[in-house]
């Protein structure tokens, strides 16, 4: 029952706010002018075509055309001339909102599983919450790759939690067809499954009195008697995933050779300074309490030289990241459509001295992270959260909030605050910023003296 409320409140977002971007914005816009024609080709067949343009796999063009078949069922059959109408703008965005209702009923099953103690109401509540994390739910509503990376992403984990491994693997192998990036995250589900069963196992050769499942910090670690046929099973799941994503791409032309200098690899240390702040603003409530300040306190006081000591040694590390790894990308400095443009050029370049001055900032709100982390999970995890989304956002030059989507939500799952007037004041600052993007987004349109056409604001 729960999840079929879940799924019903989740509809009643998406449904009444994808009919109006798309009476107001009936045609593609900023990324969808290269997405929604390269998949009006795979509509109709033209699978060798492919725009230089496009720098992510073609996964997103495979799932349109299976939910644009169960849409239309005679769609194969169909003359080229009406699939076009059947593979309109307003089609090919609708398959984020069912993926969204996908997602929040993903968000729910995890929920329950890594916090089996919570009742049915508060998982609830923490499901819908998530649902509306604006970075997720404004692209909803837009024919973008990040709706399907994110749902495909926890379902792998979904999977993984419910030792489902094959399973999991075949999910994580269209992830990657999907994003090329999700294969930092295949190969994290991976370490934690590991890093579950090892655990597991290290208690149940230890107590052997002790129940089968022990529930440690709020997560179900499930016990396993037989660890080296697990990591062979392992070693099969990674590769049977570059087997299937390499099959997978090879049926499509080369999707990194058109606009690869836009996004060349670049060391953006400071991303993982934006990424803090970006997180701990958006769980404010969670994080600026009379409770987390007495806790880190308590935690300076313990240990006072060897935090001075680590909080020193982090300043200098950001220091350095803002002044010698802080990449002010082209697309940035250009594009007044996207909100970075204007953190950038109104705060941290307001003067010089900003993006240092900011460092301490950044600083605190990653010993926050870590400090909540730390309550409920092993150091080990931490770390290998730490490195995985860093392998994802180090590499990235271009600025860009959605591309911290994925790694917010494992650390909100794997954060345990299970505070309800938290979760509430979250989901109405959610709802806040929601409004306000997508009101801005619709009705507040502008328009370039260089270009014509009507522009925007996004995320």
């Amino acid at each position: 029952m729960g999840k079929i409320a879940l799924a019903v409140i989740v509809s009643l977002w998406v449904i009444p706010t994808t009919v109006m971007v798309n009476r107001i914005v009936p045609e593609p816009y900023m990324d969808e002018i290269f997405h929604i024609p390269q998949a009006q080709q795979y509509c109709k067949g033209n699978f060798g075509s492919w725009d230089p343009m496009i720098t992510t796999p073609p996964g997103l063009y495979y799932l349109s055309l299976a939910h644009v078949a169960s849409l239309f069922p005679g769609f194969y059959c169909v003359e080229a001339a009406s699939i076009s109408d059947l593979c309109s703008a307003a089609i090919l965005r609708s398959i984020n909102g069912v993926l969204a209702v996908v997602c929040s009923l993903i968000l729910y099953d995890i929920v329950t599983h890594l916090k089996p103690t919570l009742n049915d109401r508060k998982v609830m509540l923490h499901a819908v919450v998530l649902s509306l994390y604006p970075l997720h739910w404004f692209f909803t509503f837009l024919y973008y790759t990040d709706v399907a990376s994110v749902t495909a992403v926890l379902a792998m984990y979904l999977a993984s939690l419910k030792k489902n491994y094959w399973f999991s693997a075949l999910i994580g192998a269209f992830a990657v067809v999907i994003r090329q990036t999700n294969i930092i995250w295949v190969l994290f589900v991976a370490c934690t499954g590991i890093i579950n069963i090892s655990v597991a196992h290290a208690k149940h050769s230890t107590k052997t009195d002790e129940p089968d499942v022990s529930i440690n910090h709020g997560l179900a670690y499930a016990t396993s008697t037989n660890t080296e046929g697990f990591n062979l099973r392992k070693r099969k799941i990674v590769k049977s995933i570059g087997n299937s994503s390499s099959s997978l791409l090879a049926s499509s032309p080369s999707f990194s050779s058109g606009a690869k200098e836009a996004h060349a690899v670049t060391p953006h240390f400071a991303q993982m300074l934006y990424f803090s702040l970006v997180s701990v603003l958006a769980q404010a409530p969670m994080h600026f309490t009379i409770t987390k300040a007495v806790d880190l306190f308590q935690m300076f006081r313990k240990s006072r030289a060897l935090l001075f000591f680590q909080m020193f040694l982090a300043l200098v590390v950001g220091l350095l990241s803002v002044h010698f790894f802080s990449v002010a990308h082209p697309y940035l400095l250009a594009d007044n459509r996207h909100y970075p443009f204007y953190l950038w050029k109104k705060v941290i370049m307001a003067h010089w001295s900003i993006k240092y001055l900011l460092v301490p900032v950044y600083i605190c709100s990653w010993l926050s992270i870590i400090h909540m982390l730390g309550k409920f999970r092993s150091k080990i995890w931490a770390l290998a959260y730490f490195l995985a989304t860093a392998a994802v956002l180090v590499p990235a030059p271009l600025i860009e909030f959605r591309y911290y989507t994925i790694p917010f939500y494992f650390l909100v799952l794997h954060c345990n605050n299970r505070d309800d007037q938290s979760w509430i004041l979250t989901g109405t600052l959610y709802i806040g910023v929601n409004i306000f993007t997508m009101m801005m987004f619709l009705f507040r349109p502008f328009h370039w003296d260089h270009e014509p056409g009507i522009q925007r604001f996004i995320w």
